[in-house]
């Protein structure tokens, strides 16, 4: 006779947690959302910041006879490349988009390496007087750049350096503001363990500098320069003194435009929108990768 089976014995289901709503992440977390006021506001700043830009381009292809108008023209015309050509007969802007590519070059590639060398001075060594010597080296912009003119003029007059590329670029080869921004950004990204990790392993100064702190400070660098070679493309007042019309800059060439009775605003627009293009082209270029080496920099593991 078979034996019958045990019967099944119930057993409680577990106690499962009742289900709460998930809650949005805060703090460093949390995902921030713009909302339509906050692009209508960033809307509204790039409107305002691209259209002196588009306006140039208006009034480049335009003729004086439509600028003169009420309300004036909003739209671009057909005479933008006559207008060029009026730019090219009346300055040699070939010559001043060379030289002002020199200098601009030049000035940059100095102020990145000379600021480069004193913000790790200022930095990272320990010498003596060197609070002092950063506190004269902030001073010096507090003081108005016009009041050097005149001693700056004798100087390069003593050279026979006047008309001559030398006497723009070797002012502006270093600046305090370089100095002083790659000084508080090599504070923020170079720790001190890895200069001393570097003496340990007996590098020498100059061997730290090359193989340490230049790709450390590559994105402050990139920063650097591009501001350095936007201020230097865009300098009128010191070229203007000590540079004439045979051997100008871009800013100096633009000078001698839309001459005569009444001044041409079509063509001087024209040779204002050559002279922005590189500045244009080189941000294009290199604005991204700036601002991706900074961010990058900016993440520290």
């Amino acid at each position: 006779m078979t034996a019958l089976a045990d019967p099944p014995v119930s057993r409680p289901a577990p106690d499962v947690p009742a289900r709460t709503p998930r809650r949005r992440r805060s703090g460093a977390g949390r995902t921030m959302r713009g909302g339509k006021l906050a692009y209508a506001v960033l809307v509204l700043a790039v409107l305002v910041s691209a259209f002196p830009f588009y306006w140039t381009v208006v009034a480049a292809s335009r003729s004086n006879a439509d600028l003169a108008q009420v309300p004036p023209a909003l739209l671009p015309g057909p005479n933008l490349l006559r207008n060029f050509e009026a730019v090219v007969e009346e300055a040699d802007i070939g010559k001043a988009l060379l030289n002002s590519l020199v200098v601009s070059g030049s000035i940059t590639l100095g102020t990145v390496l000379c600021c480069t060398l004193a913000g790790f001075a200022f930095a990272k060594l320990r010498f003596r007087g060197r609070g002092a010597l950063l506190a004269i080296t902030i001073g010096t912009m507090m003081i108005p750049p016009q009041l050097g003119v005149i001693p700056l003029f004798m100087l390069i007059a003593e050279l026979q350096w006047v008309n001559q590329l030398q006497a723009v670029i070797l002012p502006g080869l270093v600046s305090a503001f370089g100095v002083f921004f790659m000084r508080q950004y090599l504070v923020q990204s170079l720790p001190d363990e890895l200069i001393e990790a570097a003496r340990v392993d007996g590098a020498s100064t100059a061997r730290i500098f090359w193989s340490i702190v230049v790709p450390v400070a590559r994105p402050g660098m990139a920063v650097l320069g591009l501001l350095t070679f936007m201020a230097a493309w865009n300098d009128f007042f010191w070229p203007v003194v000590a540079l004439s019309s045979s051997e100008p800059t871009v800013q100096v060439a633009l000078r001698q435009l839309g001459g005569g009775y009444v001044n041409d605003q079509s063509v001087i627009m024209a040779g204002t929108l050559l002279g922005t293009l590189p500045v244009l082209l080189v941000f294009g270029l290199l604005g991204r990768q700036i601002v991706g080496g900074i961010m990058q920099g900016a993440v520290k593991g």
